[in-house]
């Protein structure tokens, strides 16, 4: 009887927030609509410009985020043992910030 009335709190728990989600989807929805209107840069493009200059300094591309907010992408780069984050603006393709090493 126990396990039967704790199923539904187990579910809540292992569910992730409904916030996060629509907050990743939000900032996904954002990238695409700021692209689309000619206001932001596309991955692609922010791509381009970081990666090669981060593959000449040994580090190895992981993946991106693009943050709704501040309307900025963040590249995440591994070196050895360390990640490596750097921050771009989605609008000019400029580096905003570089964390890590």
């Amino acid at each position: 009887m126990k396990a039967v009335l704790l199923a539904p709190v187990a579910l809540l728990i292992a569910a992730p927030p409904v916030a996060a989600q629509w907050s990743a989807r939000g900032d996904q929805d954002q990238a695409y609509q700021g692209r689309r209107d000619g206001e932001l840069k596309s991955l692609r493009q922010i791509e381009n410009s970081i990666v090669p200059r981060m593959k000449a300094r040994g580090a190895d591309y992981i993946g991106a985020e693009f943050d709704g907010n501040a309307a900025s992408y963040r590249l995440k780069f591994m070196r050895g043992g360390s990640v490596i984050w750097v921050d771009v603006d989605g609008r000019t393709g400029a580096v905003l910030a570089r964390a890590g090493d």
